[in-house]
């Protein structure tokens, strides 16, 4: 999910996917080959998920005489970026997180989407239209909408709570409460937002995680480890689900991507409860697909496009754990036979999508940082709250 933290070896590998991606581009670029044109795909999903949409799209290339080719990206942002805006660049970006879609467009990659390519009546929510919408323009097209949820074991609550405080006072809850992305719905709950929605313009000016209600949300995240003591403050992800997979504990905070890991407990799933009287509003998570700005073969890519929408759902609700961001996605045999995707459903409708805009790649490193700082307690709430602003306007202002 938000893995924002970034390692030496990762950079590395980066910089060797990027390489081979250039170096063996000119066999699988979009052009005319003969009578056979090319079309590249690249996609940020799973192994699995890609492994899958390469049989869908493939089959559609020989239906039209088309060479299509999909490649797995593991590759940062930046490396994207360079190899889009390159005649070594796929012509589809198939499934990348709606975060970064501000800093791709600000790149010149993003082609706006046809006028008549979506229909909003078709998408299960409006939140995952607002969140490929940039100045009022569609760059990109919806695939899967996410948001956490809690997680809890049957066999020791016999009734999902209805307040976060009474998840709190159970004893028994561990997540991984350094994770910005995870944490945000305790800060949203009570009025704390990242950027001001202006009747659908982001204010980059105005950060609202230093207010008083995401202040709020902070103190109680501190308590849960320097009063309630629920876990350490270095708590991790594999640690809390492993943890809540053992039975150990009865609360865990996580999205669909988890839900495989859990089958071999009685697991129930709720959307995030209240928090002081409000509503927790999660980050919206959607996995979106684009056609490459620079292609040469843009009328070819959005056919091809229309046709992995229409037949990849099953692909994200079995190899992914997704939800469809469609009706039609979200009304499938498949989709049905996952007991678990109505609660996420459920849960999406109080989740705000990410901000779309290139200063969210601000927020990312001061937020996981005053959180550890906060668990650790070497800082109040307020002063947490006060520098993710300050830290963020900071990094904003040096990226211009």
């Amino acid at each position: 999910m938000s893995k924002r933290t970034r390692i030496l070896a990762a950079v590395m590998a980066t910089m060797v996917m990027t390489t081979a991606f250039l170096g063996c581009g000119s066999d699988s670029t979009s052009k005319d080959s003969g009578d056979k044109k090319k079309l590249l795909v690249w996609s940020h999903l799973s192994t699995a998920e890609v492994d899958a949409i390469r049989e869908v799209a493939q089959k559609w290339g020989e239906e039209n005489n088309v060479d299509v080719t999909v490649n797995e990206d593991k590759g940062e942002m930046q490396a994207a970026i360079t190899t889009l805006q390159s005649s070594k660049g796929p012509d589809i970006y198939y499934g990348l997180a709606h975060d970064n879609l501000g800093t791709y467009n600000k790149a010149g990659v993003l082609e706006e989407v046809p006028s008549d390519f979506i229909n909003k009546d078709d998408y299960a929510s409006e939140g995952s239209i607002d969140a490929i919408t940039i100045g009022g323009k569609q760059m990109a097209v919806p695939l899967s909408a996410e948001c956490v949820a809690l997680f809890y074991n049957k066999d020791k609550v016999k009734e999902a709570p209805k307040t976060m405080e009474e998840v709190a006072d159970s004893g028994s809850f561990m997540f991984n409460a350094t994770d910005f992305y995870l944490t945000y719905g305790f800060l949203s709950a009570n009025g704390g937002y990242v950027f001001k929605d202006n009747n659908g313009t982001l204010d980059k000016e105005d950060i609202g995680l230093g207010n008083e209600g995401a202040v709020k949300g902070l103190d109680f995240i501190q308590k849960l480890v320097t009063e309630k003591k629920l876990f350490a403050a270095d708590i991790t992800d594999d640690i809390a689900k492993e943890k809540f997979k053992a039975g150990e504990t009865s609360f865990y905070i996580s999205g669909p991507w988890s839900v495989g890991d859990c089958k071999d407990i009685n697991l129930g799933i709720e959307p995030l409860p209240t928090l002081a009287g409000g509503t927790m509003k999660p980050f919206m998570g959607v996995q979106a697909a684009f056609v490459n700005s620079k292609s040469q073969n843009k009328d070819l890519a959005w056919k091809l496009m229309k046709y992995l929408n229409e037949n990849t759902n099953d692909i994200l609700i079995e190899k992914g754990n997704r939800l469809p961001a469609t009706k039609k996605g979200q009304e499938s045999d498949k989709f049905k036979a996952n007991k678990d995707a109505s609660v996420f459903v459920e849960a999406t409708k109080n989740a705000v999508p990410m901000p779309n805009i290139p200063e969210v790649q601000q927020m990312w490193t001061p937020g996981a940082d005053n959180l550890k700082q906060l668990l650790a307690g070497t800082q109040t709430a307020q002063e947490a709250g006060t520098k993710i602003v300050e830290q963020m306007k900071q990094g904003i202002e040096q990226a211009k």
